[in-house]
């Protein structure tokens, strides 16, 4: 009687990991925490030893948004659609390197603020984001994660 209890246990046990221990695939809050991650994870500010901070997010309504905070709080506020999104590559090693983000006309923002000059606003095609510790698998990864959005916004 024992013995079949604990069978019994063992075989629900299995069932439930089964059916409830794995996704068969991504869903979109899955998408957006892995991108989210990465580009937060990846992004390399050691070229840049003026960088106080720098957030970089997509948006749920599929922005690329990257802001950039200098010493006496000079800005750089980056933004684009993927809904626009032309071309994304790498240049780089594993290392280090360039994700370059390409839109179809000037569509990305560019606004910068000082306090000299105070707010500029301008457009651009390409937004270079550098980069850290791209795996290929990570790339990959991130194409699949970029492609999903972009088709989910056409």
């Amino acid at each position: 009687m024992r013995f079949r209890n604990i069978l019994f246990a063992a075989i629900v046990m299995v069932l439930i990991t089964a059916n409830y221990g794995f996704k068969a695939d991504f869903d979109e809050q899955d998408w957006f925490t892995y991108v989210n991650r990465c580009l937060t994870q990846s992004y390399d500010a050691s070229g840049d030893p003026k960088l106080k901070k720098v957030e970089i997010s997509l948006t749920t309504d599929h922005f690329i948004r990257l802001r950039k905070t200098y010493a006496k709080e000079r800005q750089e506020y980056y933004s684009f659609s993927l809904h626009h999104l032309n071309d994304f590559d790498y240049f780089g090693s594993t290392t280090g390197g360039i994700l370059h983000f390409k839109t179809t006309a000037d569509d990305i923002i560019v606004q910068t603020y000082n306090d000299r000059h105070g707010d500029v606003d301008s457009m651009t095609t390409v937004l270079d984001i550098p980069v850290k510790n791209m795996e290929p698998e990570r790339l990959d990864s991130l194409h699949e994660a970029i492609n999903y959005f972009k088709a989910k916004g056409l």
